[in-house]
């Protein structure tokens, strides 16, 4: 069992999306992702989506060969209408965060069509990777 704290996690039935963004031991840093400014990466994200989504910093989702991993959880509506959590590894691209946060914007998962693109990104991690954050 992860020592992460339960707190951490979002409450299910979140008014807003919530995006995650990875930058733990091995997301977010140079060493695994150069050429990439991993803090205006988050910082854009949460400039982007404020008042759409809540974007939270984590220190790792157990996703390390996929780094830089995002996390898109629907919204309570999202999540009515079917919408689950979407896990987005390699997202080492400026274009993908603007992918994500126009998808974002549109209402997310259940709400709004991923621009096919983040399918390139789009993986699903292991049943107790997973649980972890949802609970």
């Amino acid at each position: 069992m992860s020592r992460r704290t339960k707190k951490a996690a979002p409450a299910s039935g979140a008014a807003r999306p919530t995006v995650t963004v990875c930058r733990g031991c091995c997301c977010g840093t140079p060493a695994t992702v150069p050429r990439l400014d991993h803090e205006a990466q988050l910082t854009d994200l949460r400039t982007q989506l404020t008042g759409v989504a809540m974007v939270r910093r984590t220190d790792c989702l157990d996703a390390c060969e996929r780094a830089n991993v995002i996390v898109i959880q629907p919204s309570a509506e999202g999540r009515k209408a079917g919408g689950r959590p979407i896990w987005l590894g390699q997202v080492n691209d400026p274009d993908a965060a603007a992918d994500i946060t126009a998808w974002v914007k549109n209402g997310g998962p259940g709400l709004a069509e991923a621009p096919g693109v983040l399918d390139l990104y789009t993986f699903s991690p292991s049943r107790r990777v997973r649980h972890e954050l949802e609970d």
